[in-house]
């Protein structure tokens, strides 16, 4: 078994790991200084902020010779026998003078920078720089620069790690950034008429180790160190990434992508990062409602969770719909609710949004057409309970046949929705016409809410726990971000 020496401590390597010196070192808690590295992408060794001292300890002597001069430890390799020294004064002396020459061009406006509380930059230099500047503060200036439309680049911040450019040449594989002019002329731009407008393109903002790259939906709206993190996984497609989710006074103002490397490695695409705003909408359905003669009033949660089970009850033809943004949890719950109240009830699997083809890039990530985070979750559970499978397709031309003979094809139907986009359409909607009870639990407003005999708000996928089971057949559980709205019960505590 491989053995390699930091700092002192002996590192155990499996036979097939590939580690370079900065992985290794973390293995016993050293954390190496670094702008361009990144474990996702080529390694290029540009930044010279992980110098290090490294030699070799001779198999049989143990006699450890050190190479004369400094070596990035990101182009390193761990082998047998390689020995890495991290703490010396050489590396320290080393780090000192990089961290001095990206200061010496770098504007300092932290007062007035998104990446403030989070950049590498400030937190090196605080932790390896200079006891003090040697050099007068010169006036900065701020040339800002759009690149895209998600994206926007404060030229004069840029340390020129690359990790931009390269990550969309190989991950995102469309190439829209590049690297102009030479020395210490150079800065990150566009190839001329295309605009970083790719489908990834919000992760070389989180890429970015300092404030050079902005998200233009995060720009200015808020401080970091008042956002707080949650654990959470996007509901936008079958992929289902792993997210952070940061809020501040239930708020969200941000998500940001999780390592996961069985499902999104590093990243998350756009349309994920932005999905979260659908969670703050003002046409969301606040308060229960419940169909009288005269319209619809508004009816307190507990006198609802007491009347619309007893009126289930009555049912002697009842089904459930359940929408695959449900969480598993969720769905289970609610098969039960409904089998308690007639154990022959129906449970069918409700419309499964689609759009385009699977879009794969070349760096191993994948969206997926089927914008639901799980429908896989939910058809296991009403296999459970139905020993088949009944889609909406189904629902919808039972309601037509019996609608056709003058009747309905149910006493009551529950539809569990909680889509992010529109999914019924009037059409659809009217088919619900001869059933004398149904209960519609959704976010927004649609023409089959506006036929419900009780309408119930539904909550986001930030503001209830459970758990989704994605494309890969992979489980992923969850806990809540931020509250639900007043008048607004989570699935679960309803169910």
């Amino acid at each position: 078994m491989p053995q390699v020496i930091v700092d002192g401590q002996t590192v155990e390597l499996e036979d097939h790991e590939r580690l370079n010196g900065i992985e290794v070192a973390r293995r016993v808690g050293v954390e190496i200084p670094h702008y361009c590295w990144h474990p996702g992408l080529s390694v290029v060794a540009s930044c010279r902020m992980c110098l290090v001292e490294t030699g070799t300890r001779h198999p049989q002597t143990g006699e450890i010779q050190i190479l004369p001069k400094l070596v990035p430890a990101c182009q390193t390799p761990a082998r047998d026998g390689t020995v890495f020294i991290t703490n010396s004064e050489k590396v320290k002396h080393s780090r000192a003078l990089v961290e001095e020459a990206l200061l010496w061009n770098h504007p300092v406006d932290c007062p007035i920078c998104d990446k403030a509380g989070e950049c590498q930059l400030q937190d090196y230099y605080f932790e390896h720089g200079q006891p003090q500047r040697r050099a007068d503060i010169r006036p900065f200036t701020s040339r800002r620069r759009d690149v895209g439309p998600t994206v926007t680049l404060f030229v004069d911040r840029c340390v020129m790690c690359s990790r931009c450019v390269r990550f969309c040449r190989e991950v995102a594989g469309t190439s829209e950034l590049m690297v102009v002019h030479r020395g210490s002329h150079e800065e990150i731009d566009v190839f001329p008429g295309y605009p970083l407008a790719n489908k990834l393109a919000g992760n070389v903002v989180d890429l970015c180790p300092v404030g050079a790259l902005g998200d233009k939906d995060f720009l200015y709206r808020q401080r970091v160190w008042f956002l707080r993190r949650h654990e959470g996984v996007c509901a936008g497609c079958a992929t289902g990434c792993s997210l952070w989710i940061e809020e501040n006074q239930q708020r969200i103002w941000r998500l940001k992508p999780r390592t996961n490397p069985h499902v999104n490695k590093w990243w998350i695409c756009d349309d994920g990062r932005y999905s979260y705003h659908h969670v703050h909408r003002e046409d969301r359905l606040l308060g229960v409602r419940r169909r009288v003669p005269e319209g619809s009033k508004l009816v307190e949660w507990n006198a609802a969770v007491e009347a619309i089970p007893a009126e289930l009850a009555g049912a002697q033809r009842l089904a459930g719909v359940f929408s695959p943004h449900l969480t598993v949890e969720e769905a289970w719950l609610l098969a039960t609710l409904l089998r308690r109240q007639n154990p022959q009830a129906k449970l069918f699997l409700g419309p499964v949004p689609r759009s385009g083809q699977d879009e794969k890039f070349p760096g191993g990530f994948t969206i997926r057409a089927e914008k639901c985070p799980n429908r896989l979750g939910v058809e296991a559970v009403l296999w459970h309970f139905m020993g088949c499978l009944r889609t909406w397709e189904e629902l919808l031309e039972e309601l037509a046949a019996a609608a056709g003979n003058g009747s309905g094809a149910y006493d009551a139907v529950w539809v569990a929705g909680g889509y992010i986009q529109p999914w019924m359409d009037a059409g659809a909607a009217a088919r619900f016409a001869h059933v004398p009870l149904l209960v519609v639990q959704d976010l927004f407003p649609s023409p089959l809410a506006e036929a419900a005999t009780w309408l119930l708000p539904a909550a986001a996928f930030a503001e209830r726990d459970g758990s989704y089971v994605n494309a890969q057949y992979r489980l992923q559980s969850f806990c809540w971000a931020v509250r639900p709205p007043v008048g607004v019960w989570s699935q679960g505590q309803l169910y």
